[in-house]
C-alpha cells in the first residue's frame, strides 16, 4: 500500500525532483546526469518511481544508485499503476522544501528546473506550472491536451486559461496536503485546485523526444479524462440532471401537442417518425445519464473495497558522494 506522507526533516534538501519512469530506459540516465549537475539553493535530491516498466528502466535506475553524486531514491511499483499514481508515490518520498514533477523523456530540459524552483521559492507560490510557447508533441497528443485543459476549465476551480502541465513545482505544504488522498484514481491537478489558490505559471522550453515514442495512447488519455470528470467534480451529475429535466419538458410538450391535435381535428395524428425520434432522443439521454452515474458508483465501489492507489515493492536509496566534502555517506 502507499507509504505515509513524510514530515519535513532537519536535513531536508531545498528541492526534490520526482520522475515517474515508464519505458524510459534510453533517457533516464541522461536526465539524472543533467539533473545532478544542477546546483539549486538548498541542494537537490531525485526520486525515481519505476511504474512497472517492461523495458530496462529498472536495471538502469539501479545502476544510477551506485554512481549517483546526489541523493537518489528508487521506488519500485509492483505493476503499472499509471502516471498520476506513480507521481503520488514519489511525492510521498520527497523531503524537499519544494518538489518538481517531470517526465522521463527529456522534453522538459533539466535546466528549466532551476527557473521553476526559483520562481516558486521567491514568489511564495504553492504551485508553478510550466507553459509552452510551442509544444513538440505529436499533433493528436496536442489536441488531446487542449481538450483535457478545456474540460478542466469547465470542471475545476482553476484560473481561467491556466495550462495544466506535468512539469510543475509544488511547495512542501501542498505536497503534504495532497498526499493525504488515498483514492485509487488520483488526478494531481484536481487535488491541487482543491487545496490552494496560490497558483501561477511561467513559460519554459519544450523539446522534441530524443528517443522512443510517447507511452500515452488515446485510451490512456480518455482514462485520465475520466479521472478528472468522475473524481473531482459534480458537474457531470448536474448536467445529467439538467438533461433529464430537458427531456421531460420536451416529452411534456410533445404529449400536449398530440392531445391538442387529437381534440381539434378529432383524429389520432400519424407521427411515427416524430415518435421514433423522441424515443431515441430520450433513450440516448437516459443511457448517457446511467453511464455517468454508473462511473461514479463503480469507482466508489472499487475505492471502498480497498483498490490500492499503488503498491510499492521496494525502496532503495543511493550511497552518494557529498560534493562539498568528498566523503561518501552510507546508504540510509
Amino acid at each position: 500500500m502507499s507509504a505515509p506522507t513524510p514530515e519535513l526533516v532537519v536535513d531536508a534538501p531545498g528541492l526534490s525532483v520526482v520522475v515517474p519512469v515508464y519505458k524510459g530506459g534510453e533517457t533516464i540516465g541522461v536526465l539524472v546526469e543533467k539533473l545532478s549537475a544542477l546546483r539549486p539553493e538548498g541542494g537537490l535530491e531525485i526520486i525515481l518511481v519505476n511504474d512497472g516498466s517492461p523495458d530496462e528502466s529498472g536495471r538502469v535506475c539501479r545502476q544510477l544508485l551506485d554512481t549517483a553524486s546526489i541523493p537518489i531514491t528508487l521506488v519500485e511499483h509492483a505493476r503499472n499503476f499509471g502516471e498520476h499514481n506513480a507521481v503520488m508515490t514519489g511525492l510521498r518520498h520527497a523531503r524537499g522544501c519544494f518538489v518538481i514533477t517531470m517526465d522521463d523523456d527529456l522534453q522538459n530540459p533539466p535546466e528549466e528546473v532551476i527557473n521553476l524552483y526559483d520562481y516558486a521559492r521567491k514568489g511564495n507560490w504553492d504551485v508553478v506550472y510550466a507553459r509552452y510557447a510551442l509544444k513538440k508533441h505529436e499533433g493528436w497528443r496536442n489536441v488531446g491536451s487542449r481538450f483535457a485543459n478545456a474540460v478542466a476549465d469547465l470542471l475545476l476551480d482553476k484560473p481561467k486559461g491556466l495550462y495544466l502541465s506535468t512539469f510543475r513545482c509544488m511547495s512542501a505544504f501542498l505536497v503534504r496536503t495532497i498526499t493525504k488522498y488515498n483514492g485509487a484514481y488520483p488526478y494531481i491537478d484536481g487535488l491541487v485546485m482543491q487545496v490552494t489558490d496560490r497558483i501561477t505559471s511561467i513559460e519554459v522550453v519544450h523539446e522534441p523526444r530524443i528517443a522512443g515514442r510517447s507511452t500515452y495512447t488515446i485510451p490512456k488519455l480518455f482514462g485520465l479524462w475520466l479521472n478528472l470528470v468522475s473524481g473531482f467534480s459534480l458537474v457531470p451529475l448536474r448536467l445529467a440532471t439538467l438533461a433529464g429535466a430537458m427531456m421531460s419538458i420536451i416529452g411534456a410538450v410533445c404529449a400536449c401537442t398530440i392531445i391538442v391535435h387529437a381534440v381539434l381535428r378529432n383524429d389520432t395524428p400519424s407521427a411515427l417518425g416524430a415518435t421514433m425520434t423522441l424515443i431515441l432522443l430520450v433513450g440516448g439521454a437516459q443511457s448517457m445519464m446511467l453511464g455517468i452515474i454508473g462511473e461514479y458508483v463503480g469507482r466508489t465501489f472499487l475505492s471502498s473495497g480497498g483498490k490500492p492507489q499503488a503498491v510499492v515493492r521496494s525502496v532503495e536509496i543511493s550511497a552518494w558522494i557529498r560534493s562539498d566534502s568528498g566523503s561518501e555517506a552510507a546508504a540510509r
